[in-house]
């Protein structure tokens, strides 16, 4: 288990320094995450596991799960073991995104995707096992948390990555490939639930770990619903304007797939402007909690700025 004082506290408004904030809360994580999935007999569906769990990444999702727990009063050590299983789920979606049934990706983080180097089979088992184990490390790993508010994280996050969430938002978008008359309706749906259902998922249970008001709940979970979508916008604009490298996975691959996008529907310009506003209309929700909300608050503005 990772201690709090590894993963740095919280700094007052005057120094807080969200590069460093990052570095420290992901330098904690990746610990975490490596010996959270140690290899075992059969290997190869482990090294299958690790190769995609540990290939980098920003950690955003583990690190605002640790934030918003901070923030509703909670420490990080109760916060670690839902912070990893997060990472697991969303290391599920990207494998699974990539296969060739999917996406058909080759590179992912700047490496090759997980079916490329353990091949379709095992890329789809791996997914299935980092899936199932993310929820059996909450239930075992949890400590110092009452158990109501264990089993109600589990259920929130079991919803999250379903079928009336990650699941459901990933089938609209593969009936939705090649169409041209998809609505900004069903463009919100596809990405409320495929990108935005686990990155609120993150923010809400690290709260509810910390056993945070209901009020408290509501407030985090609008605060997540709108940087989810600015996220998945920023995403859509840097498909088109960056190159493979700044990514880390292939460029441009939602036009090649006939994927509507909020680029294709709004414009770049206008792309970006829609980001800001969900952005300022997100840390509105956290203006209750003062300075305790500055890295979430930092985060957010960091999802429009960044590059890949």
């Amino acid at each position: 288990m990772v201690l709090a004082t590894e993963l740095g506290s919280s700094q007052p408004e005057s120094s807080f320094d969200l590069s460093t904030y990052l570095v420290k809360r992901k330098e904690a994580i990746e610990v975490a995450l490596d010996s959270a999935l140690p290899v075992i007999y059969p290997e190869k569906i482990y090294e299958a596991m690790r190769y995609s769990l540990l290939a980098g990444g920003k950690r955003l999702r583990p690190i605002l799960c640790l934030a918003s727990c901070e923030l509703a009063g909670g420490t990080a050590d109760m916060a670690i073991p839902t912070a990893c299983a997060l990472e697991m789920i969303h290391t599920m979606s990207l494998i699974h995104d990539d296969l060739p049934a999917m996406d058909n990706d080759d590179y992912r983080r700047g490496k090759l995707t997980n079916h490329k180097v353990y091949g379709d089979d095992i890329a789809i088992l791996a997914g299935d096992g980092l899936l199932t184990y993310a929820f059996e490390f909450i239930a075992t790993k949890t400590e110092n948390v009452p158990p109501q508010q264990v089993l109600q994280t589990i259920a929130y996050l079991g919803r999250a990555a379903g079928a009336g969430g990650l699941i459901g938002g990933q089938v609209v978008d593969v009936e939705s490939e090649g169409k041209t008359d998809v609505s900004l309706e069903t463009l919100n749906y596809i990405h409320a639930h495929k990108t935005g259902a686990l990155l609120e998922a993150c923010v809400v249970c690290g709260a509810i770990l910390a056993g945070a008001s209901a009020a408290d709940l509501q407030r985090l979970s609008r605060f997540a619903q709108n940087i989810g979508l600015a996220f998945q916008i920023v995403d859509d604009i840097l498909d088109i304007t960056a190159t493979q490298e700044e990514l880390g996975k292939t460029a441009g691959k939602d036009v090649k797939a006939g994927k509507v996008t909020f680029p294709s529907l709004w414009g770049i310009e206008e792309s970006r402007r829609q980001a800001s506003q969900l952005v300022a209309d997100a840390k509105a929700q956290l203006a209750v909690f003062g300075s305790k909300a500055l890295p979430l608050l930092a985060i957010a503005d960091f999802i429009t700025s960044r590059s890949n």
